[in-house]
């Protein structure tokens, strides 16, 4: 590579990593992925099953993003109740890890207590615990953490912010991006 205002050429080294949920060789077929380039960035390839067939790593996971967020919020005794616990072995994970870190992330902010309930995972009630009630979309979710947050502290920006793990003037931000 050359170096912006060099005319240098620097050797380097480079590995890359690519991950998907689709299936490259039947996409391949369909003419939905280039199969030259599926030659090139095949060199190892690793089949991870999604979260739902693997229901042994989901305590494990969970209780990282737990110790994770804990400590981000400041929420140091914070546990999973025995029936949450349950109910994220339950849950059928569409969202893989990333919706199983968003949930726990989610319950932590919104737990009042020092264990975190069925109810702060947000689960949808009645239908079989097979889709969440919220939306993956991150502006829609931080939008309803605000609101939460303010909800629950009446207003108070200072208790709001610290609830949220940020300041004050990024809570106000915040506000004013979505007219709050």
């Amino acid at each position: 590579v050359v170096r912006l205002g060099e005319a240098k050429e620097r050797p380097v080294d480079v590995r890359i990593i690519c991950a998907t949920n689709r299936n490259l060789h039947a996409e391949v077929k369909k003419n939905g992925f280039r199969q030259d380039l599926l030659y090139r960035i095949n060199t190892m390839e690793i089949l991870i099953p999604p979260l739902r067939d693997r229901k042994e790593d989901i305590p494990l996971l969970a209780e990282h993003f737990l110790e994770r967020n804990k400590k981000k919020y400041r929420k140091g005794r914070l546990r999973f109740s025995v029936a949450a616990m349950q109910a994220l072995n339950a849950y059928a994970w569409p969202g893989n890890i990333r919706e199983l870190e968003h949930m726990v992330e989610r319950a932590v902010i919104l737990c009042e207590g020092n264990e975190i309930t069925k109810n702060d995972m947000r689960f949808t009630q009645g239908q079989g615990m097979n889709e969440s009630i919220e939306t993956l979309n991150l502006e829609e979710m931080e939008r309803k953490l605000i609101v939460r947050a303010l909800e629950k502290h009446r207003g108070n920006i200072t208790n709001a912010s610290k609830d949220l793990g940020i300041t004050s003037a990024a809570l106000y931000r915040r506000m004013e991006k979505f007219n709050l």
